[in-house]
């Protein structure tokens, strides 16, 4: 079965990194958005963001949280995830810090973002899967791309018995 993903990452910090994951072509995800997209969205504060988000999580069955430095208690972020689990959709997360930039410079890793948010009073980091690729860069990207499809059935799986 074809899977459906929405991408959860911090837009400024990770975009280039999380082109690389979307462009590795192993699901359908939400499609990109772009610079002044994404500012038009943001102008119309959060009533707009939040319609934004529900409307990319429409028809997923899987939320990807692509973990870079500072991801971790990010409001849309923790937004994305409880709306996908509320929805029954599968969720995890991957370390991208050692994709490079634009720059061809990697990140520092980032706390884990599922450690924060309860679900029955346990953090969701409990039962959540949260991969952490190799330091290098190549292996990293070979790594994500060889097991992404296999991680995602897992999460739904997750989330089916959860």
């Amino acid at each position: 079965m074809a899977r459906k993903a929405f991408y959860s990452f911090h837009y400024d910090l990770d975009n280039w990194r999380v082109s690389q994951v979307r462009n590795m072509g192993v699901v359908d995800g939400n499609r990109p958005v772009t610079d002044n997209d994404w500012e038009a969205v943001k102008k119309g504060g959060d009533a707009a963001i939040q319609k934004w988000i529900d409307g990319q999580l429409y028809g997923k069955s899987v939320v990807i949280v692509l973990i870079g430095a500072k991801t971790a208690g990010r409001k849309w972020i923790k937004y994305e995830i409880k709306k996908a689990w509320g929805e029954g959709k599968g969720v995890l997360g991957v370390y991208i810090h050692n994709l490079k930039d634009q720059k061809e410079n990697t990140t520092a890793k980032g706390k884990n973002p599922f450690d924060s948010i309860k679900v029955n009073g346990l953090p969701m980091s409990n039962f959540v899967n949260v991969y952490d690729p190799s330091p290098w860069f190549s292996s990293t990207y070979n790594y994500i791309k060889n097991n992404m499809a296999d991680w995602i059935e897992s999460a739904i799986e997750i989330r089916r018995q959860h």
